[in-house]
């Protein structure tokens, strides 16, 4: 039996759903899964030596990730870079098949090109537009970026873009990876 770890950072509770079904299939398949965000972890500390592989996920808005994304993976890539791990990356950019590859991912390279842990794998999830459930400041300015990508500028649009079925298949993924 594997034991994983699966932390993330998540706004509007799309991420932490995401990472919750990643929980849920590893444990279908007899594993161990802990899952927390990572504000959480920050404060209660970890046991790295309780898991067989961690995943680290996080949300883009505006481009980029949340600091504390930046400032976890800074204070912990000792420990990320000890055992076996992962981070996945949850945009609206990835709604295209194109975007899922993670070389064609912009903001995924960033994250790599920014954080001091280097993953050695990664994944690129498809996100969710909310804009009803949105602050109407971050609405238009999503909404723009929408319409200069051709993404759906409704206010009222609701579109879950997320393959649930591979999120499924990257959670088997990181129960390979565990040692």
């Amino acid at each position: 039996m594997k034991s994983v770890l699966v932390l993330y950072y998540s706004r509007g509770g799309h991420t932490a759903r995401i990472s919750r079904a990643v929980a849920e299939q590893i444990e279908n398949s007899g594993n161990r899964c802990t899952v927390m965000h990572i504000s959480e972890a920050a404060k209660s500390g970890l046991d790295w030596s309780k898991y067989d592989c961690v995943a680290l996920g996080a949300c883009v808005l505006y481009g980029s990730y949340d600091k504390s994304v930046f400032a976890f993976a800074t204070e912990h890539q000792t420990a990320l870079n000890r055992i076996p791990s992962s981070f996945y990356s949850v945009n609206v950019v990835a709604r295209n098949p194109e975007k899922r590859i993670p070389e064609n991912n912009k903001y995924l390279q960033k994250f790599i090109e920014l954080s001091p842990w280097k993953p050695k794998d990664v994944k690129v999830i498809a996100g969710k537009v909310d804009y009803p459930s949105w602050r109407w400041w971050d609405r238009l300015a999503i909404q723009m970026i929408m319409k200069m990508t051709d993404g759906p500028t409704d206010p009222k649009s609701v579109i879950d873009y997320t393959d649930w079925e591979d999120v499924k298949v990257y959670a088997n993924h990181l129960v390979s990876l565990a040692k």
